[in-house]
């Protein structure tokens, strides 16, 4: 290889960089190989190979700020993209300021101050790499020119193609031909020509953004979507992207034309401006139309505006305030409107002038073991939410299946530790039907549990508490006969007190207020004899202490004693479990059979069905806690009497995969008073199957062959006849093209709880993937014994890496106060998407207005 310089030739070896300059060349006779390789550390002043390098880069990598990803509205998504093929991490860097420089030949001009780097140019510095024909700097103009097959590679994997790059070396003024980016997110951006000047502004001639990826069989061909622009102004000081005359392709062909917008790169990830437009449509208020603005005003704090029009009742307007601090962030929602026609609401709460409502939540660390937070609602009146579909209602597919009945205000302070956790909150709910004087307030509402970290008697100590404090102004109660349910008898309206009966009602919710203290303490310890049976003594003791304040309402002392009420309850428990596993394994797998009992001794439930229950009215009882101490669901109910919990649990492991679990079982009530036979206020363990001598029997079965299918079934028999009392199947299934999954129940009447009929039906679920790009998805809600579907979602929708169009069909209830019955309402929902752009989705709803 030769140096050429004033005419003297000279063989080189290396070049030497000092200070960041060029100061010498080294002569070493003929050099071996094609190629010639410099390595340079760069001292970071004066002008150097690296300088040289990150004029090059900074030049390149303006086509990178094409991105029109910044600032997007959020939305629901029931479509997303199909994910895109991940590429390989590239290696990570050493950043230590070195630089490798490799050509086939490297030419030092002495008369004309002239470095040229010649053929397969190559340069290597902190995980970015720069290929050319030619690189030639001028030290006397300062520019720097590369051309030919222009290539850079940076560390984050974004490729930028070029032609022609002439910069200087301030990299302030200059121009890039045929410039053409790939970034590491699969977008693609190019254009003709860039031009840099003042260090500030870089104009991109004919730009075209897409995030598509091109036609494997014709990369030629225009991809999906792309947006043009006649020029495309980037203000570095102001970090926007001005498109002029822009103009929105599909497949090739424009479909929507902009004289002029603007966005922000991609450097901002929060900017003042303008949203994606929203549509609605609703019964209860016309045509809505939702115009977003954002407002970035500090880096820690940002709104947004959403003032929603509408054809019949004027401009709801809506704003949220969102902050960020140190350990913690909240945001604020408001909303309000003055309502143009409020007799469409008549006969509704809604029929007023002004509504509005006020959201706000927010959570803050006080250390890395504690948080503490709110939620916060207030409301015009309880039916706003549903009327203008915010919040809990913004997405019609939230809605399936169960609508919002309440809105959660709380206060709560949260800490956990490595065996332990607190929790503190006080919670009230807004009601949604009207029926808050029903609702109860909670204050507090404390937990702490913990396990010890060393044993005592050799086992296992922990202990936990719980304090509830709660009032109700109303009481609430259900009816659970058909007489009760048509004359209206169990309403606090209803003329004769003395029909609000246990044999008619039951007593949801007492009003007045209560107030429990619970301590529970246990030991546990297991061993193996050398047998192979694990034998697990236990004992737990647990006191309560509860003060009642009871309201005398009308039928309510036919439940529980009004006025005041003061019990203290102790629950002594031993027991012991016995498990004896016997394990067979075959070339196909193994099983393992494992007999399991428990003897439990205690004695009866003190106020059993005397004392309000609030937090343990949920009672089923099947294989998940056949070999529980205490089957009731919470503290206000104490299981008491001895008991005898009996089954076996048979677990097969297959070598080539997947797994069959089975469970069956029997409990026993051995002497005193069965307290899920005692009647309390609303029943619970009755119809239970644990409400006799010998429990139903319970059993449960799962398979899972693999990670494509699974199975589970769950039962409950009669002790007697073995009749099916419940049964619950479920299956699942996940193939590349398509998934479904269906839910079989069916429960046999309980009439002391209020189900006078047999309850059936099949909840299904499921997507297809018709074609390549194609998905049709659907849930629906079969009742059998009315032999109708009551609920169901239709959905079909065009994705593919990065465009989705898409649209749904939705059916839900809406509920009001009183007895009135629930009103069926229809809902479609469209969604558009453009990958990086922008995506905007549109509702319309209906309902049982007129």
């Amino acid at each position: 290889m030769v140096a050429r310089g004033g005419g003297r030739p000279h063989r080189l070896f290396g070049l030497v960089v000092s200070g960041g300059r060029i100061v010498t060349a080294v002569r070493r006779g003929h050099v071996s190989g094609l190629a010639l390789r410099t390595l340079v550390r760069a001292n970071g002043y004066g002008l150097s190979a690296r300088r040289l390098l990150l004029a090059l880069i900074a030049t390149v990598s303006l086509a990178g700020m094409i991105d029109l990803a910044a600032v997007t509205p959020a939305g629901a998504q029931s479509y997303t993209y199909n994910p895109r093929p991940p590429r390989p991490t590239p290696p990570k860097a050493a950043n230590d300021g070195q630089m490798l420089v490799q050509a086939t030949e490297v030419d030092y001009d002495y008369n004309n101050s002239r470095v040229s780097a010649v053929g397969n140019v190559q340069l290597f510095y902190n995980g970015t790499s720069v290929e050319a024909d030619r690189v030639i700097y001028d030290q006397k103009t300062k520019r720097l020119h590369a051309e030919g097959n222009i290539r850079m590679t940076d560390a984050d994997g974004k490729i930028t193609y070029a032609e022609i790059l002439d910069l200087s070396d301030d990299y302030r003024d200059g121009f890039v031909d045929s410039l053409r980016v790939d970034t590491a997110d699969q977008t693609r951006m190019a254009a003709t020509r860039a031009d840099r000047s003042s260090g500030n502004y870089t104009v991109f001639e004919n730009g075209v953004y897409t995030a598509c990826a091109p036609c494997k069989d014709d990369p030629k061909k225009p991809p999906l979507w792309q947006v043009k622009g006649a020029r495309i102004i980037h203000d570095q000081q102001e970090k926007m992207l001005y498109f002029e005359t822009a103009q929105l392709e599909f497949f090739g062909v424009p479909l929507a034309y902009m004289p002029y917008f603007s966005t922000p790169d991609p450097t901002v990830k929060r900017k003042t401006g303008f949203l994606m437009p929203g549509f609605t449509s609703y019964t209860a208020f016309g045509y809505g139309v939702e115009v977003p603005f954002y407002w970035a005003i500090a880096p820690d704090m940002d709104a947004t505006f959403s003032p929603r029009i509408t054809s019949k009742q004027g401009v709801l307007f809506q704003a949220e305030f969102r902050q960020r601090l140190m350990d913690g962030a909240y945001q604020v929602r408001v909303y309000g409107i003055d309502q143009l026609n409020p007799g469409n609401f008549a006969g509704q709460p809604g029929d007023r002038q002004f509504r509005g409502g006020v959201e706000t939540k927010g959570q803050f660390a006080l250390n890395d073991k504690w948080v503490w937070g709110w939620d916060g609602v207030i409301l015009s009146d309880y039916y706003f939410m549903s009327d203008y579909r915010l919040s809990a209602y913004r997405d019609p597919l939230g809605s399936f299946l169960n609508l919002p009945t309440d809105a959660l205000s709380q206060l709560y302070l949260t800490g956990v530790g490595n065996r332990s956790f607190f929790d503190a909150r006080t919670m009230y709910w807004l009601s949604f039907s009207g029926n808050q004087q029903q609702v109860p307030v909670v204050y507090p509402v404390i937990d702490y549990s913990n396990v010890l970290n060393y044993p005592i008697f050799g086992g296992e100590v922990s202990y936990k508490t719980n304090f509830v404090n709660l009032t109700r102004n109303d009481a609430v109660f259900d009816p659970i006969t058909t007489a009760a349910n048509t004359n209206s008898l169990c309403t606090t309206t209803s003329a004769d007190p003395l029909a609000r009966t246990p044999s008619q009602c039951l007593l949801r919710g007492f009003p007045g207020t209560y107030t429990r203290l619970t301590a529970e303490a246990q030991w546990r310890k297991s061993f193996t004899d050398p047998f192979g049976e694990i034998w697990t003594p236990f004992a737990i003791l647990r006191a309560d202490a509860i003060n009642s304040d009871v309201s005398n309402q009308p039928g309510v002392s036919n439940y529980l004693p009004v006025g005041d009420t003061q019990a203290f309850r102790l629950m002594p428990t031993v027991g012991l479990e016995y498990r004896y596993p016997f394990i067979n394994i075959q070339p196909w797998g193994s099983t393992t059979i494992e007999p399991i009992a428990q003897i439990i001794i205690r004695p009866n439930e003190t106020y059993a069905g005397k004392l309000p229950n609030e937090d343990a009215q949920s009672m089923v009882f099947d294989a998940s806690n056949l070999f529980s101490v205490d089957k009731f669901s919470g503290y206000d109910r104490v299981e008491g009497g001895g008991r005898a919990n009996v089954g076996v649990q048979a677990t097969t492991q297959f070598d080539k995969g997947g797994a069959v679990k089975v469970v069956f079982g029997q409990s026993y009530q051995l002497f005193g008073m069965n307290s899920y036979a005692v009647q309390d206020s609303i029943n619970t363990g009755i119809n239970s199957g644990l409400d006799k001598p010998r429990s139903d029997y319970v059993a449960s079965a799962s398979y899972s062959p693999n990670s494509t299918y699974t199975f589970s079934v769950r039962s409950r028999m009669d002790e007697q006849t073995w009749n099916i009392q419940r049964f619950e199947a479920e299956g699942r299934a996940n193939f590349n093209r398509w998934s479904v999954s269906m839910l079989y129940g069916n429960y046999a009447p309980q009439p002391e709880l209020g189900y006078l009929t047999r309850r059936e039906g099949i909840l299904t679920s499921g997507s297809i993937k018709v074609a390549t790009n194609w998905v049709v998805t659907g849930s629906a809600r079969w009742d059998l014994e009315a032999n109708k579907i009551n609920q169901y979602v239709l959905g079909a929708g065009y994705v593919d890496d990065c465009f989705v169009l898409a649209a749904n069909y939705v059916t839900s209830y809406s509920y009001s106060a009183g007895t009135t019955p629930p009103v069926l309402s229809h809902a479609f929902m469209f969604q558009i998407g453009l990958r990086t752009l922008a995506t905007s989705t549109g509702s319309s709803n209906s309902a049982g207005y007129q």
